[in-house]
C-alpha cells in the first residue's frame, strides 16, 4: 500500500487518524504533515448525514413556491436547488450538463432541440417524471397572462411536444446554439403536471430535498429525497432568511447556521480571525447595478444618463464597500470570462467634467434626483449610495439618498422607483443576461431600456452559428449597453461566503451565487 491509497482509506472512515499517521512516519512523513494529511483526506471524501442550516441576505414575506415568480438567491437555493431540477444544469467549470434530461441533441440549424428524459426520476410524490410533466412546466412560464421572469427567455420557443413519454422536441423561431444554458435558468423547475397544468404551489419537486416547511420570508426546510435521481448528502436542509448581514455573520459565528451568502466585506478579516469558520470567495459573473428607469424623465435622455455614469466614482465604491474584493463596472454586465466578453469602446470612469457636458447636452446646468436603497440590495447599498452622492455633487448633481425597507424591497422599489440599486449574480452567456434583463419587453430588465439596434442583435446573434461573426454581434451589444443602456453597472464583486470548518466542497461555481445556487447537493459534511 502506498501513500495514496492510504489518504483514499482515511477519507472513506477504513482508516483511523492513528492508523495512518503510523503509517505515514513509516514512509518517511511527519507526525505534522501526517496529521494535515489525514484532515485533508478525511474532509475531501464526502460523507452522508446531519444537517444543513443555510443563513441567506435574502427572501420576504410575499415569497412563493411558484417558481415562474422566484426573485431573489433564498428562492433560487430553497425553491429550485433544494426542491426541483431542471432540464440541465451548469457545472462550477461552466459548462453544461443534464440534471433530469439524459441528453439533448439540436438540428444543423439549432432551431430545433430534442431532449431525452433520464429514466427512473421520480417526483416527490412518487409521480414518474414524463414528457408531459416538462410540456406543462414550460407552459406555465409561456401563458398570456404569465409574469414570469423566464418568459422572455421562452419567447423564441414556437412549439414544444411530447415524442413519446420520455423525448421533448422543442422548436424555437430561430437558431439558438446556447439552448442548453438556456433551460438551466432556475425559473424553468420540472413540476408535475396535473390536468395538464404545473402544479407550482406545493413544492412537489424531482429535487434532492421533499418540502418539510416553508414559511415565505422565514424559512424553508427540507428532508432527502431517498429516490432522488442525482447525488445528495445531507439527511436534510433548513435555508433561513437573515437579511441583516451583522445577524448573519453573528449566526455563523455563533454555530446557528453552518453557511452564509453575502459576508460584508467590512467584516471579512475579523471572520477570518474566527477558529471555527473558513471563508469561500469566488471571482464570477456577479456585478452591483443603479438601474435608471428609461420610459419617464429624465431618464429618457441618454446625455442625463451619461451624465450620471460620468458622474459616480466606481474604484471609491470598491475600495470602501468592497474593500477591494471586486473591480469597477464598465456599464457591461458580460463579466471576463464569459464567452465573447468584450471590453466596451467608451469607458465611464470618473470624470465630473464630463459629467457637467453631457448636463448641458441635455440643456440642464444641474440635476437633482432620488436614489432609493436599502441593504437587501447588497450589502454596503446605502454607503455606495452615500458615496453616489458625495461624488455626484462634484458634477453639479443633487442625489437624494432615499433609505427604503429591507423588506420588501424587491417588491416595492426594484422595478418601480426611478433610481434604485441592485444586483445580478450575472448568466453564463452574454444571450442569456441580456435576454433576461436587456431585451425590450423582459419581465427583468430593470431599466425598460429599448434599444431597436440592440433588440435586432440579439435575435441576429442567437442564431449565428459562425463562431467570428457571433462574436462581432455580441461586441457590438456590449458597446450599445455600456453607451446607451439605463442600467448603471457599478462593479462586479466576488462571492463571499462564510461557513464552518466541518464543512466541505468541491470546484464553487462561478455563474449564480451559492455554488450555482446547487450548494444542498454539492457541499458535505466532513
Amino acid at each position: 500500500m502506498d501513500l495514496t491509497t492510504a489518504k483514499t482509506l482515511a477519507g472513506r472512515g477504513k482508516m483511523s487518524r492513528r492508523e495512518f499517521v503510523q503509517f505515514a512516519l513509516a514512509s518517511g512523513v511527519t507526525v505534522a504533515a501526517a496529521n494535515t494529511m489525514f484532515a485533508q483526506a478525511a474532509k475531501a471524501e464526502p460523507k452522508k448525514g446531519g444537517t444543513f442550516r443555510i443563513g441567506l441576505g435574502s427572501g420576504a414575506t410575499t415569497d412563493t413556491l411558484d417558481p415562474a415568480l422566484f426573485p431573489d438567491s433564498f428562492n433560487g437555493v430553497y425553491g429550485s436547488g433544494t426542491l426541483r431540477s431542471t432540464l440541465t444544469e451548469v457545472t462550477p467549470d461552466g459548462k453544461v450538463a443534464g440534471d433530469v434530461a439524459e441528453s439533448f441533441e439540436a438540428s444543423p440549424d439549432a432551431k430545433t432541440w430534442v431532449v431525452k428524459l433520464k429514466k427512473g426520476v421520480e417526483f416527490h410524490n412518487g409521480k414518474s417524471l414524463e414528457a408531459a410533466d416538462v410540456i406543462a412546466s414550460y407552459n406555465h412560464h409561456r401563458s398570456e397572462d404569465s409574469k414570469s421572469a423566464a418568459k422572455s427567455l421562452l419567447k423564441p420557443l414556437v412549439d414544444i411536444k411530447a415524442d413519446g413519454k420520455d423525448t421533448v422536441v422543442f422548436t424555437l423561431d430561430g437558431g439558438n446554439a446556447d439552448f442548453p444554458y438556456l433551460i438551466s435558468d432556475f425559473h424553468l423547475n420540472i413540476l408535475p403536471a396535473v390536468d395538464g397544468k404545473a402544479d407550482a404551489l406545493s413544492g412537489v419537486g424531482t429535487g434532492p430535498y421533499a418540502l418539510d416547511k416553508f414559511e415565505p420570508g422565514v424559512k424553508g426546510t427540507g428532508k432527502r429525497f431517498a429516490n432522488y435521481h442525482g447525488t445528495t448528502w445531507f439527511d436534510a436542509v433548513e435555508v433561513v432568511s437573515i437579511i441583516d448581514a451583522t445577524a448573519r455573520v453573528n449566526a455563523l459565528v455563533g454555530g446557528e447556521v453552518d453557511y452564509i451568502d453575502r459576508v460584508d466585506p467590512k467584516v471579512l478579516e475579523n471572520l477570518k480571525g474566527a477558529p471555527d469558520v473558513e471563508i469561500a470567495e469566488v471571482a464570477g459573473f456577479a456585478h452591483y447595478t443603479a438601474p435608471l428607469i428609461t420610459k419617464d424623465a429624465p431618464f429618457n435622455d441618454n446625455n442625463i444618463r451619461l451624465a450620471l455614469k460620468y458622474a459616480i466614482n466606481r474604484q471609491e465604491i470598491v475600495d470602501k464597500v468592497l474593500f477591494g474584493h471586486g473591480s469597477p463596472g464598465l456599464d457591461n454586465p458580460i463579466a471576463p470570462g464569459v464567452p465573447f466578453y468584450h471590453e466596451p469602446k467608451v469607458k465611464h470612469t470618473y470624470d465630473p467634467e464630463k459629467a457637467k457636458f453631457y448636463l448641458k447636452q441635455a440643456g440642464v446646468g444641474s440635476l437633482k434626483v432620488d436614489l432609493s436603497a436599502a441593504d437587501a440590495a447588497f450589502a454596503g447599498a446605502v454607503d455606495a449610495a452615500v458615496l453616489i452622492k458625495d461624488s455626484a455633487a462634484k458634477a453639479g448633481i443633487d442625489v437624494n439618498v432615499v433609505r427604503e425597507p429591507n423588506d420588501g424591497y424587491w417588491d416595492n422599489v426594484w422595478l418601480k422607483k426611478p433610481w434604485s440599486l441592485s444586483y445580478w449574480s450575472g448568466r453564463p452567456t452574454p444571450d442569456l443576461m441580456f435576454t433576461t434583463a436587456y431585451a425590450a419587453g423582459a419581465s427583468w430588465n430593470e431599466s425598460y431600456w429599448n434599444n431597436d439596434q440592440f433588440n435586432k442583435l440579439l435575435v441576429e446573434a442567437r442564431s449565428e452559428l459562425d463562431q467570428g461573426k457571433r462574436a462581432a454581434l455580441y461586441a457590438e451589444m456590449q458597446d450599445l449597453v455600456a453607451e446607451d443602456g439605463g442600467a448603471i453597472v457599478l462593479m462586479f464583486y466576488n462571492f463571499l461566503g462564510g461557513h464552518l470548518k466541518t464543512l466541505a466542497h468541491g470546484k464553487i461555481a462561478p455563474n449564480l451565487d451559492v455554488d450555482g445556487l446547487r450548494i444542498v447537493n454539492r457541499w458535505w459534511f466532513a
